[in-house]
């Protein structure tokens, strides 16, 4: 750490993440003036009412007045300990992934404008540096750069580094080399090489009697069918000997919730795939006899859905500098993901002699990525230029065209679903689906994505049957990855569209038909698990029945269609449910206050967009009346709580749990799957809370106990369950409120507990433990770790127990983790959502135009009004995008070949989106202890399908492959 210091650091300007083969990881921080990770220290809250509400976001005025805020803002100059002078590096990409890679021609460069130092594989090789492997081999490729003589596995792969020390230079070769097709050479013809497929599941479950019955056989229950390939064709068990099979591991990624476990039981245990196969051919003989059945319908559709871009503000970008002093790797890059980029880094370097890395020392800015900066190999790209460029920090960011060419992009989904139904009743008997999943040429969480499409495809609709097998596929497009609605989207929307479909078929009202097969409260899913709490998809869809958009739709559209001639008017209508949270989901922090009414807090958390770091401090003034002075987010490292963490299978995590006071599953949260408001959220909530009860409560109750007959209190029977926090403090029952700078006072005085540091951890359940509290006593509290500061008054025997960074860690008694096979059961926490869209169809042009929408939303209590409002409004413009314009080719004609921007990408504009008309309802909270609910990936996938049923409406014609253009519709017209 004293090596940190000497570059303008002090020594709690650090966090420590740990150590990665034996190379020290450190999260920096900046002073307030030039801070990065969301503008951590000292923080005014002016952002905050008296009443607690948010009058603005609290990084708000820092991003409207363009303060520097995301990575891309900052130089090398801005930072701290940093050199002055910065180079600057891109890369030249293969646009070809046909034909051998045989070199590059800088000719054209001159002599005036040849690179400082040019980087190929080869110079990357000799020193040891491949593609990191800290999320197993191939996630993010074989080579960093493509070598000699191989054939790009994706278009687009980078082939060279070129680095220049001074921006003019570099400027104008980056000019000059950027659409020149001639300067990659390539050679013989191979045909395309990508890497061999991700992954094949199927996923089966044949139901019990009533939807509350215990499965005759699911994943939850059972397990699942790992897949093998044949070339590209996919093949089940059993697997024979006649011919040479490829299976795929299948990686650890908690984004799959699950699913992934479940095939690795399949794979310890030969007679669970026996069993799966057996119930996937009684599901096939069921749908053979019910198409020869006239009292069922068997609907069998073929879905599209499109590669997109995610199209974030901030393009990639990172700046990585390599000090021989003190063999440090400093980076400071845009991630959803610090502590994965830390680690990768560390994985990339470790093997290196000839530039040993000691220490990483990674800065993050607020960011936004829609997904698409979660797990992006970028910044691996950045740091190999830094250690060729002689001590110079190197600058790698992309311009519009790069980022079309190397950022991930959504997954392309081909789908065959089939669903049948009984004709008379319109219940729905058997959901069976193939998900092919287009991962591109890099694996990254492709797996994962067609794992969650699979389990995303019932919607909000309970199949007593269902078969669902989904691949991951290798090929030549541009990587895909994380991107928002991940894989549920694609599969949700066309479930929605045949449920429309057959509705149609079954002369029954589109929602009459939802409501008749809509999940109910302690029904199961596709998976065998139970959701929690009330699903609240019946209520949802009868008020959808009540909105005069639906209920006029029919006459709308005659006095529309008569007014308008050549257009046609139409209301659709779709219903989802998204899961948030990823069952594997932790969260840490510490709140602590001083004698003088000083909060300070340290959080987990990572501002990616959505407003987390705000609703964190929100939910903080809820419980204790006072958001923090100072906060630090994006922490990864808790002194506090010297954790440990490692992989357990369920014998082994029972051990842990009970021998080892220090192991939780998992110690950091990744800023994914809309987990921040209710999952991370949990560990803050509870941290106040305990903070109110056994702090500001018996604090309150001394003051009000002050003076003759006991106090003003001695006449009221007040119980903790009494107190409400409320603009002048903590009061209720009664009792006048106390502002928290008094009760902090007194609680410092008399010794009580100042400050709590908690870890909490869900598997689609909390997990608990029992803690012997000084001065409480035994508790069993909904966490898995905690650590106490006591006051200035506390008695000397309990400061001295204060050890641990300043805190007393107090050892758990015992610990009940949620079973390791809660993971198979698939989400339980959802959150559903609809949507009903009206608009006009020209039917000269194909041209659509969405004249208005409504939105339904159940998101709990909801913490931020203004935050889940801006995330549905947000979240329908991209869905109206998904749903009419955005697309990518695939493969050569696509992003890879260097020349897409938004020229040739059309992107929904306000005129696109009803930004005037659109309104939204949120269903009240159950009761006013309701939780909040994730909703963030949810707000874009209703109006997608939506948008289709309306066209139906609008001309008759249905459609299944997206995005639904003006050409698809004049096609379907003629």
């Amino acid at each position: 750490m004293s090596n940190a210091t000497n570059h303008g650091f002090s020594r709690r300007d650090f966090i420590k993440l740990g150590t990665v083969g034996g190379i020290t990881l450190l999260l920096g921080r900046l002073p307030i003036a030039q801070a990065l990770e969301v503008n951590s220290g000292p923080s005014s809250t002016d952002w905050i009412a008296s009443n607690g509400k948010a009058k603005f976001r609290w990084d708000a005025v820092r991003k409207v007045t363009g303060q520097k805020n995301f990575a891309f803002d900052f130089r090398s100059e801005d930072l701290p300990g940093w050199p002055k002078q910065q180079g600057y590096a891109f890369m030249l990409k293969a646009s070809n992934a046909e034909h051998r890679f045989e070199g590059i021609d800088l000719s054209i460069l001159g002599d005036t404008l040849q690179p400082d130092k040019l980087v190929m594989q080869k110079d990357l090789a000799d020193k040891g540096l491949e593609a990191p492997n800290s999320m197993g081999a191939g996630f993010y490729g074989e080579h960093i750069l493509l070598p000699l003589g191989e054939t790009a596995p994706l278009l687009g792969h980078p082939v060279a580094i070129l680095f220049y020390q001074d921006f003019d230079r570099f400027q104008e070769a980056k000019r000059t080399l950027q659409f020149d097709a001639s300067v990659v050479k390539y050679g013989a013809f191979t045909g395309t090489k990508p890497p061999a497929n991700y992954g094949a599941g199927r996923f089966v479950r044949i139901g019990g009697a009533t939807p509350q019955d215990t499965p005759e056989f699911a994943p939850f229950q059972n397990g699942s069918i790992k897949g093998a390939f044949h070339g590209n064709e996919v093949i089940w068990p059993p697997f024979t000997p006649d011919r040479e099979l490829f299976v795929p591991e299948v990686i650890k990624r908690k984004r799959g919730s699950g699913f992934e476990d479940s095939l690795h039981a399949s794979t310890l245990d030969p007679s669970i795939p026996e069993q799966a196969m057996e119930a996937a051919m009684l599901i096939a003989e069921d749908i053979k006899q019910a198409r020869s059945n006239p009292d069922k319908i068997v609907l069998e559709r073929h879905g599209f859905s499109q590669s997109i871009d995610p199209c974030a503000m901030e393009p990639d970008n990172c700046t990585a500098w390599y000090d021989s002093e003190t063999r440090s790797l400093h980076i400071i890059t845009a991630t959803q993901s610090p502590a994965g980029v830390a680690s990768a880094a560390a994985a990339m370097v470790k093997g290196n002699t000839q530039v040993p890395v000691e220490r990483i020392i990674l800065l993050t800015g607020s960011t936004v990525g829609y997904g698409s900066k979660d797990y992006s190999v970028f910044p691996y790209y950045a740091i190999a230029a830094c250690l060729y460029s002689g001590g110079i920090p190197v600058r790698v960011a992309n311009n519009r065209y790069e980022q079309f060419q190397l950022g991930m992009k959504r997954h392309s989904i081909e789908m065959d679903v089939t669903i049948t139904a009984d004709r008379k009743t319109g219940q729905f008997d058997i959901l069976k689906g193939f998900y092919n999943c287009n991962g591109g040429g890099r694996e990254n969480l492709s797996v994962a994505v067609s794992h969650v499409a699979a389990r995303g495809a019932q919607s909000v609709y309970y199949f007593p049957k269902s078969d669902l097998a989904t691949v991951a596929m290798a090929t030549q497009a541009v990587e895909a990855g994380s991107m928002r609605g991940f894989g549920s989207l694609q599969s949700m929307t066309i479930t929605e569209v045949m449920v429309d479909e057959i509705a149609q078929e079954l002369a029954i009202d589109p929602i009459e038909l939802r409501r008749r097969n809509a999940l109910r409260e302690g029904w199961q899913n596709t998976q065998g698990g139970v959701q929690a709490g009330d699903p609240r998809i019946i209520e949802m869809l009868d008020l959808a029945a009540r909105h005069p958009l639906w209920t006029n739709r029919d006459q709308a559209k005659a006095q529309f269609d008569t007014a308008n001639p050549g257009k046609r008017y139409g209301v659709g209508f779709a219903q989802v449910q998204q899961v948030y949270g990823s069952s594997g989901d932790p969260s840490i922090l510490v709140l602590e206050f001083d004698s003088n009414g000083k909060l300070t807090m340290r959080h987990c958390a990572q501002e990616i967009g959505t407003g987390a770091t705000t609703a964190q401090q929100v939910m903080v003034w809820q419980a204790l009346g006072k958001a923090p002075d100072e906060v630090q987010f994006g922490v990864t490292e808790f002194p506090e709580l010297p954790l440990t963490s490692a992989w357990a299978d369920q014998k082994l995590q029972d051990e842990f749990s009970k021998k080892d006071p220090y192991w939780v599953p998992s110690v950091i949260p990744d800023m994914s799957s809309s987990s921040s408001v209710y999952y991370i959220g949990f560990a803050t909530r509870q941290a106040a809370r305990f903070l109110l009860e056994y702090s500001l409560w018996p604090a309150a109750r001394a003051i009000w106990s002050q003076g003759a007959g006991g106090g003003p209190i001695s006449s009221f029977d007040v119980q903790f369950s009494d107190l409400r926090i409320g603009a002048n403090g903590l009061g209720g029952a009664g009792m006048k409120p106390i502002p928290f700078e008094q009760l902090a006072k007194k609680a410092h005085e008399m010794g009580l507990i100042a400050g709590v540091a908690v870890h909490t951890f869900s598997r689609w359940e909390w997990a608990r433990a029992d803690f012997d509290i000084p001065g409480v006593g035994l508790r069993n509290l909904p966490i898995d770790a905690l650590a106490l500061k006591y006051g200035d008054g506390a008695p000397e025997a309990l400061k001295k127990r204060m050890t641990t960074a300043g805190y007393d860690f107090i050892k758990r008694k015992s610990a009940t983790y949620p079973p390791a096979q809660r993971s198979s059961a698939g989400p339980t926490t959802y959150t559903p959502a609809s949507c009903i869209v009206e608009l006009n169809v020209n039917t000269f042009t194909g041209q659509v135009e969405v004249m208005n929408h409504h939105s339904l939303m159940d998101p709990g209590t909801i913490i931020v009004p203004e935050l889940v409002s801006g995330q549905l409004q947000g979240g329908t413009a991209m869905g109206i995008g998904h749903a009419l314009m955005e697309e990518l080719p695939l493969y050569e004609d696509g992003p890879g070949d260097g020349t897409w921007n938004f020229n040739r990408y059309t992107l929904p504009r306000a005129k696109d989106v009803a930004v005037w008309t659109q309104t939204a309802d949120y269903l009240p909270p159950l009761s006013d202890t309701s939780p909040p609910k994730g909703m963030a990936e949810l707000g874009m996938i209703p109006i997608v399908a939506a948008i289709s049923n309306a066209i139906t409406h609008a001309v008759g014609k249905r459609f299944y492959d997206f995005p639904i253009t003006p050409a698809k519709i004049k096609k379907a017209l003629d």
